[in-house]
């Protein structure tokens, strides 16, 4: 497939911290945090300007999906668009606390696991041909999504030690220990239509958002919340890339793991990627070597066909240099880049320097405050700030995309929803559907996710007087 769609789905964890007035359950917290939404939009379920969709998800987890993409580079900077609205939304929370007498503070976490083991996940969207045997590309891309932790997971401490699972323990919980992902854990299945209970790395509901005569949409849920954008890149990336060679059955080996769960929670919880994980043929495998086939077969794939955007001599680099980092154990080849190995570094240096090991309570405050989305009080931002994170996107082109759409269908999603609501008009929209409440006859379908001009919108918004201009202006007010 020449084009491809990219999307993003983040839930966050919302924490209130009291000081003087007693707390505020996360569900208070939430209604606080989405009060400017709310007097503005009248919903807390609400398309904005940019594209993308702000809502609230079960267990009272602020949730962003970013606008549909047309490449990794611009999915990237819309999952950061992300973090900077909600941001604007603390700080606007934060202020009307203040007014009403509250001390403590509001805190968002892009993570994957709060202190009650409750889990959140982040979500992937590629849109494929609905021509592709979406079943055999699914098999094949399981074994990939397993393993691929050990380059893109974002780190995790474990005080007790590996925990148990029903049905397919490690053994004995041991001493406190650090592992790949935080999603892990809480995944059981390859393939399912559900979501929750029985988490799977590939959610088979079928619903593309577009034509769905010519698309299918891949939608992988098993991934961790990254902070780092170049962890983002190398997750969206090599991922774009094994499916597309799937696509074009470009040899691959099969690799069919036998038990799901067991080798994504192994995996995790052995930073050499050597730990053994069973095969269905009766043979067994490791991470490494899974990774080091895809990476070999990527590299000679884009030496044959060229690389199909400019960001894939970076993705092969990085990818190459992570799996060096696991095999040889040294970490520095990848630790302004990669989420667990920034992570990683911070905390081993505070070990270093007199924490008692990942069973620290500093530790584990350290741990969960790297994922604070606020880039002044952040761990992420601090290390941002001194140098020690490589930025792929200039925060200018973040604020600029936290209020515009991409070059997608998006843009028109975007044009219409300004449009109506500085005509004072009541609307409806959707990933396809753009309608005026009060003309329902004028409805516009948007099947085509690449599509960026539509004459019947044109027309509407002509209609509406509307008179284009860029939009530099927060949707919050």
């Amino acid at each position: 497939m020449e084009r491809r769609i990219f999307g993003i789905e983040t839930e966050f964890g919302i924490r209130y911290i009291p000081r003087g007035l007693g707390p505020l359950s996360p569900e208070e917290a939430a209604r606080k945090l989405f009060k400017p939404v709310v007097d503005t939009w009248r919903s807390s379920n609400v398309f904005l300007p940019n594209g993308g969709r702000l809502y609230l998800d079960v267990g009272s987890h602020p949730e962003y999906a970013t606008a549909e993409t047309a490449s990794i580079r611009d999915a990237l900077t819309q999952d950061k668009a992300g973090e900077y609205l909600l941001n604007d939304l603390v700080n606007q929370a934060q202020d009307h606390l203040e007014a009403e007498g509250y001390k403590g503070q509001i805190f968002l976490f892009k993570n994957n696991v709060d202190s009650a083991g409750n889990s959140f996940g982040s979500h992937e969207n590629y849109m494929l041909e609905r021509k592709v045997e979406f079943s055999r590309l699914m098999r094949s891309l399981i074994p990939f999504l397993i393993t691929r932790q050990i380059m893109v997971g974002a780190g995790k401490t474990h005080p007790q030690g590996p925990p148990q699972w029903g049905g397919c323990t490690l053994g004995t919980p041991g001493p406190p220990s650090y592992s790949f992902s935080q999603r892990a854990d809480y995944i059981w299945e390859g393939s399912s239509t559900a979501t929750t209970r029985a988490r799977p790395i590939i959610n088979t509901r079928d619903e593309p958002h577009a034509d769905a005569s010519l698309y299918r949409r891949m939608h992988v849920i098993n991934g961790d919340s990254n902070m780092s954008q170049a962890t983002t890149l190398l997750k969206l990336g090599a991922t774009e890339l094994v499916l597309r060679m799937l696509e074009d059955y470009y040899p691959l080996n099969t690799y069919d793991i036998k038990d799901t769960a067991t080798a994504l929670r192994v995996i995790s919880h052995d930073l050499t990627g050597t730990a053994i994980f069973d095969l269905s043929n009766g043979t067994q495998a490791n991470a490494l070597t899974l990774q080091r086939h895809y990476h070999q077969a990527a590299t000679q794939y884009i030496e044959h066909k060229g690389p199909h955007h400019p960001d894939v001599p970076y993705v092969l680099d990085l990818w190459g240099r992570a799996l060096d980092a696991v095999e040889t154990g040294d970490t520095s080849l990848i630790d302004t880049e990669i989420d667990w190995a920034i992570k990683k570094k911070l905390l081993d240096t505070y070990i270093a320097r007199g924490a008692h090991g990942y069973d620290d309570p500093k530790i584990q405050q350290l741990d969960l405050a790297y994922h604070d989305i606020d880039p002044e009080r952040g761990i992420f931002g601090l290390l941002s700030r001194k140098g020690l994170i490589k930025n792929l996107v200039e925060q200018t082109d973040i604020a600029h995309a936290a209020v515009n759409p991409p070059a997608t269908r998006a843009a028109l999603r975007g044009r219409f929803i300004s449009a109506a609501r500085a005509a004072g008009e009541p609307f409806t929209v959707d990933w396809v559907h753009l309608k005026l409440n009060n003309r329902p006859q004028h409805t516009i379908m948007c099947k085509d996710p690449f599509e960026t001009q539509n004459s019947q919108l044109d027309e509407l918004l002509s209609s509406l007087g509307h008179k284009e201009k860029q939009t530099w202006q927060t949707p919050f007010i």
